[in-house]
């Protein structure tokens, strides 16, 4: 733990410096002791670290997409060595290389945000035991132990004892009800970030495994939010609740204005370029389009006849081809066999039992 500690140290000094700066600058508008002066230090944390993953954001939806159009491929190699595991493995890497796509693209910012997300608990954890960490000072430890949002120190948890809590000078009921209704709203926020990302923003002209593993994910991570979210500081689900909603409103933005292409979203874009008269069309399709217009205007459409001449027609006999008129002196012929013809002599009847007599 020491160790782990000591790797940790950096990220301490730099989450507690943004916290500190932030707190300085809200101490203007509101009691540098409150709740909303440290949990708005919090907020602004968050948004310092979305901010700088933002050029991530991009890479992971590029990757995304890339992943997705992978999954026909990616599923045929699968099932061409589903018995040779080592065969298997190079030709996904070989695929991975050719296209020029990482499959860890697509979990950068989780990655990367999680080292602050675990330096923010451990800071929280020192308030909470009133001992100093990173540049926090003990006066500044003491402040922000002790500042509450709603009745719920930013320190506490759901999972804490009575006593620890009035400690703080607050109660554990109000502790609980804050902590529910922020893991509700993590949940909620997340699924419907989920939600909206598989029914507007997913190719639907390819079914892949991947959009099965998108909507597996959008039921999983609101119970692990609402599993672990008891054992979180009310300051760690500040941090949580503000990220979600990050990321909700950024993805919001990249499906308005750059979606999958394929996926619902994309085609609703295309429709409003249209009607605005703002959509540049591929060339290939505009001289299709072209081709087809003057074959259509350049057909001849049949001029309809009248009826008398139409009758006409129909009287007249149809002239017999070579072949007609092989045919029918063909069954002619069979004709005359089958029937007796009237010159040949015809047989004799045979005398009846009395002439012989």
């Amino acid at each position: 733990m020491d160790t782990i500690n000591s790797i940790l140290t950096p990220l301490y000094i730099a989450v507690s410096w943004i916290i500190v700066q932030f707190h300085k600058l809200y101490s203007l508008v509101f009691d540098e002791d409150s709740g909303w002066a440290w949990g708005l230090s919090i907020v602004s944390l968050v948004i310092v670290v979305r901010i700088g993953l933002i050029p991530l954001f991009f890479k992971q939806i590029k990757a995304t997409r890339n992943m997705q159009a992978l999954q026909p491929r990616m599923k045929a190699i699968q099932e061409r060595y589903k018995s040779d595991r080592q065969r298997q493995s190079e030709e996904m890497m070989k695929l991975y290389k050719e296209t020029g796509t990482n499959p860890l693209s697509s979990c950068l910012p989780i990655l990367l945000q999680a080292p602050f997300f675990i330096a923010l608990f451990q800071v929280l954890n020192h308030i909470a035991s009133n001992r100093t960490v990173g540049v926090l000072s003990q006066a500044e430890v003491e402040s922000a132990r002790a500042a509450s949002i709603f009745g719920a120190p930013i320190a506490t948890r759901f999972m804490d004892s009575a006593e620890k809590v009035a400690e703080l000078s607050a109660s554990l009921t109000d502790v609980r009800v804050v902590t529910v209704i922020m893991i509700v709203l993590m949940s909620l926020s997340q699924f419907y970030t989920q939600r909206q990302l598989m029914t507007k923003n997913v190719d639907l002209t390819v079914k892949t495994p991947f959009m099965n593993q998108q909507k597996m994910l959008m039921y999983i991570f609101p119970i692990m939010f609402a599993v672990f979210g008891i054992n979180f500081p009310v300051g760690v689900l500040i941090y949580w609740l503000t990220t979600n909603v990050w990321t909700l409103g950024q993805q919001m933005y990249v499906i308005q204005r750059n979606p999958t292409p394929g996926s619902i979203a994309f085609q609703q874009r295309q429709e409003k370029l249209r009607e605005k008269g703002k959509l540049k069309e591929d060339p290939a399709e505009v001289e299709t389009k072209k081709a087809v217009e003057a074959a259509r205007a350049n057909r001849v459409q049949p001029k309809k006849q009248p009826k008398s001449k139409r009758q006409a027609q129909g009287a007249q006999p149809k002239k017999a081809g070579p072949h007609q008129n092989g045919s029918a002196q063909g069954q002619q012929g069979r004709q005359k066999k089958q029937r007796p013809d009237a010159t040949a002599p015809q047989d004799k009847p045979k005398p009846s039992e009395k002439t012989k007599k």
